[in-house]
């Protein structure tokens, strides 16, 4: 019976990094993802006005990410289904059609929110109108997804992971106190303030957002697809579960660690910059890049804005990609971003009218700058009665049959779901 050889087998040691390296893929990309500009004007306000006070924040979500996001993976794998189309199949249609919806809603306020903020970005650089910008973004990241075949785009959005260094980059232009640094991660001091509560729910709702859930199940569905032959579900492959969940573990493991590592950067940056000088509302990702320019340089002002652009563009195919999976899911739709403009004219429709629908909010009298925020707010609302569905999914033997949840999974994914429904809370009694 043919087995995976052990590692150093047959293979040189500089084969090895590509071996692992190809493994990683839905994990990577939602992680990446995650860190949009949306993400970074969270960050950033989180870092100028409360300074290191929020760094713990980052430290505690990290496996609360990798076990709810894992969860995600292994509903997508193991049934060969997203989550919508699973909800669809197993939960009742009042509860799949609510979660849809909101879930387009906070997903649309985000691509506004996002390209708002790459429009600006290029306009610090290059100087011109912002609108201009955001819908040349808008519609290259429109085109790229339904002309553009999946398995050379993912290939592309994994390249554009590398963007997020440019924010580890800035930081060697600053001193950094690592005491204090370390004494805020690991004995945090916490506020009752509303400012600050209401901060960390918008921390949590960036990092643990409902269209990540979406967008991961939804790409194991993709990549088993994808291959040539295409694979199996694991309920209809059973024998390929052990290296499936290994793999799962490594991807989404480095994917998650990977964000909020650049997370905790972008915040650091923020309160090493912007809060120590006194700039404490920032309000937009441009904004801080604005403020950095006088106080830490060109450098790290052109390294910020370039980080901005280029997150945008991995984070709202993702954001439209997630929202049109939900939607296809949901009704029943054939179609995926494996399929062409022809075969899958229903799913592509929902990918373009989340893209103008982002794009004519940017030129609305909506004020793009307090949508970054606030979306932020209204993921971390919605997702968690989005993963109390998950939670039960994957503990469903008529939907996972042999291969639900470990307890180890279980206690992650119960518990990212108990934190977030918690601070909701808290911001509603504050």
């Amino acid at each position: 019976m043919p087995h995976d050889p052990q590692p150093g087998a047959d293979a040189s040691p500089s084969k090895r990094p590509s071996g692992w390296l190809s493994r990683l893929g839905p994990g990577l990309i939602t992680g990446a993802a995650d860190d949009d500009p949306s993400g970074i004007a969270t960050y950033s306000q989180a870092g100028a006005q409360f300074g290191l006070a929020t760094l713990w924040t980052l430290l505690l979500t990290y496996p609360l990410m990798v076990g709810i996001q894992a969860v995600s993976a292994r509903i997508g794998r193991v049934t060969g289904h997203g989550l919508a189309g699973n909800m669809r199949r197993h939960y009742p249609r009042w509860l799949l059609q609510a979660t849809v919806a909101l879930l387009l809603v906070a997903n649309v306020a985000n691509i506004a929110a996002d390209l708002s903020a790459m429009g600006d970005a290029a306009r610090l650089v290059l100087g011109g109108p912002a609108h201009l910008y955001t819908v040349l973004f808008g519609l290259v990241a429109l085109l790229l997804q339904v002309f553009v075949p999946y398995a050379r785009y993912v290939r592309f959005l994994k390249w554009l992971t590398l963007v997020l260094f440019a924010y580890v980059a800035v930081l060697f232009s600053l001193q950094i106190p690592w005491a204090d640094v370390a004494r805020a991660t690991f004995w945090p001091r916490l506020s009752t303030d509303t400012g600050y509560v209401t901060t960390v729910v918008a921390i949590l709702g960036t990092t643990i957002s409902p269209y990540l859930f979406f967008w991961q199940a939804s790409q194991e569905v993709e990549d088993m697809q994808g291959k040539r032959p295409p694979e199996r579900s694991l309920l209809e492959a059973p024998q390929e579960a052990q290296q499936n969940f290994r793999r799962i573990r490594l991807d989404t493991g480095f994917g998650m660690a990977v964000s909020n590592a650049v997370a905790f950067f972008i915040m650091l940056t923020a309160a090493l910059t912007l809060h120590r000088h006194g700039v404490t509302d920032i309000q937009s990702s441009a904004q801080a890049a604005e403020a950095l320019r006088p106080i830490a340089g060109e450098l790290a002002f052109g390294l910020f804005s370039l980080g901005i652009i280029g997150t945008g563009m991995l984070a709202i195919p993702v954001l439209a990609g997630s929202a049109a999976y939900a939607m296809a899911g949901a009704f029943g739709w054939s179609g995926s971003l494996e399929s062409s403009l022809r075969e899958a004219k229903a799913f592509y429709s929902i990918i373009a009218a989340a893209m103008v629908a982002g794009i004519a909010l940017g030129f609305s009298p909506l004020d793009p700058i307090k949508a970054l925020f606030w979306s932020a707010v209204l993921n971390g609302v919605i997702a968690v009665p989005i993963m109390v569905v998950m939670m039960l999914m994957v503990a469903n033997r008529q939907v996972m049959g042999r291969f639900v949840a470990s307890r180890r999974l279980k206690v992650l994914g119960w518990a990212a779901t108990a934190l977030m429904g918690a601070a909701v809370l808290v911001m509603l009694a504050f």
